[in-house]
C-alpha cells in the first residue's frame, strides 16, 4: 500500500477574469506593402487582416504580460499574492533561461508562485489553460495565472510575401480558480509531428550563431536575415480547415454541448477564411458570436484567444456566463480545444 498522501483541490475550475494588452503602435497594411509586392486588397482577401499592433522596445514580452495580467487579476477580484502558479505560453521570449514567467510572477507581487513557460505555438493558451485547470483541481494552486504573449514582429521576415502581413504583438491573460460546477470542459489536444516542417523557424539558433553566410538566408541588401517564422500556407490552410473542425466537434461532444447550446466561438486568429470555413463545417447557428479579432490584431499566436475573448467581453458582443468553444492550432503541428464558461 502506498504511503503517499495527496491534496484535494476544488471540485472544478473556471476562468474568473480576463485581461489584454495591445501595443500602442498600430500598423496598417500600407506599411507591410513597403517591403513586399502585394496589395491591401490581396492581404484583406487572403487573411482578413487590416491592421496589427507592433511592440516598441519598451513593450517587452514581460511588460505586455504584466499589463494584461494586472487587468485579469482585477477582473477576477483577487490579489496577486493569492496566485499559486504563473504559466506563460510564448515562442518569442529570446532568453532561453530563466523562464519569463518567473520575472512576471515577481513583478506582479505573487508570493513566490510557481512559474514556468510553455512552448506550444498557437495552441499554447489551450495547453496552459489545461495545466491550470489540473493545478486547481488537484490542489497544487488555488488560483493560476495563464498568459499568452508574443512579440512576433521580432520573428517576421518583412520580405516574405507569404508571412510578412500575418503577425502581430500582444498579451492576453486569464485567472483560473476554484468552482463548485464544471466551467472548463475536457481538452481535446494532440500533435502531428510529421507535419512539423509546415510552420517553423527559418534558421535554428545554433546555425545563426555560427554565422556561415553560405547556409543563411540573405535580405535584398545582402545582409544575413534574423531567424523568422515561415510556413507552407496552403498546407496549413487545408489542415486547419479539414482537421481542426473535427477537433472542435470532438471538444463539443466531450463537453456534452451541441452547436445550438453554444453562445460564442473563439478560434485561434490565424486567418478569417479558416475561421469562416470552420463555422460552416461545424454548422454553427447564426446566434453564435464568432471572434474575428484578427482584422485589427493580426495573428498573435498564443495571445490570440485570450485577446479575442477580452475584446468580445469588452465590446458586449459576448457576456459573462456565455458558453464558448475555444480552439488553438499551429506550429508542431499542435492543437487544443475545449468548451469554457466566459468570466
Amino acid at each position: 500500500m502506498s504511503k503517499i498522501k495527496t491534496r484535494k483541490g476544488a471540485p472544478y475550475a473556471r476562468i474568473l477574469g480576463v485581461g489584454g494588452y495591445r501595443p500602442v503602435r498600430v500598423v496598417p497594411n500600407e506599411v507591410i506593402l513597403e517591403t513586399i509586392d502585394s496589395s491591401d486588397e490581396w492581404i484583406r482577401s487572403r487573411s482578413g487582416i487590416e491592421t496589427r499592433h507592433w511592440a516598441s522596445d519598451e513593450e517587452t514580452v514581460a511588460a505586455m504580460s504584466i499589463e494584461a495580467s494586472g487587468k485579469a487579476i482585477a477582473d477576477a477580484g483577487i490579489r496577486a499574492e493569492q496566485i499559486g502558479a504563473v504559466v506563460v505560453s510564448t515562442v518569442s521570449h529570446f532568453s532561453q533561461t530563466p523562464a519569463v514567467a518567473t520575472e512576471i510572477a515577481d513583478k506582479l507581487g505573487t508570493n513566490k508562485a510557481a512559474a514556468f513557460d510553455v512552448s506550444a505555438g498557437c495552441a499554447g493558451f489551450g495547453y496552459a489553460l489545461t495545466l491550470a485547470k489540473g493545478m486547481v483541481v488537484d490542489g497544487s494552486a488555488e488560483y493560476v495565472l495563464v498568459i499568452g504573449v508574443e512579440r512576433l514582429s521580432d520573428l517576421t521576415d518583412l520580405e516574405d510575401r507569404a508571412t510578412a502581413f500575418l503577425f502581430g504583438d500582444g498579451a492576453g491573460a486569464v485567472i483560473v480558480g476554484p468552482s463548485e460546477e464544471p466551467h472548463i470542459g475536457p481538452t481535446v489536444w494532440g500533435s502531428e509531428g510529421d507535419k512539423s516542417d509546415t510552420i517553423k523557424q527559418t534558421v535554428p539558433w545554433n546555425e545563426f550563431r555560427l554565422g556561415d553566410v553560405s547556409k543563411l538566408p540573405l535580405d535584398s541588401k545582402g545582409n544575413v536575415k534574423f531567424p523568422a517564422i515561415t510556413q507552407e500556407g496552403q498546407a496549413v490552410f487545408r489542415w486547419a480547415v479539414f482537421e481542426m473542425a473535427k477537433v472542435a466537434q470532438q471538444a463539443l461532444d466531450a463537453a456534452g454541448i451541441t452547436p445550438d447550446e453554444l453562445d460564442v466561438f473563439i478560434p485561434h486568429q490565424a486567418n478569417v477564411r479558416i475561421i469562416d470555413s470552420m463555422v460552416k463545417t461545424l454548422k454553427l447557428p447564426e446566434h453564435v458570436t464568432v471572434a474575428r479579432d484578427i482584422r485589427t490584431t493580426g495573428n498573435t499566436s498564443a495571445a490570440s484567444i485570450p485577446l479575442a475573448m477580452e475584446r468580445l467581453l469588452a465590446t458586449g458582443e459576448a457576456k459573462s456566463g456565455d458558453t464558448a468553444l475555444v480552439i488553438g492550432f499551429g506550429a508542431g503541428l499542435v492543437y487544443a480545444a475545449t468548451v469554457v464558461t466566459l468570466p
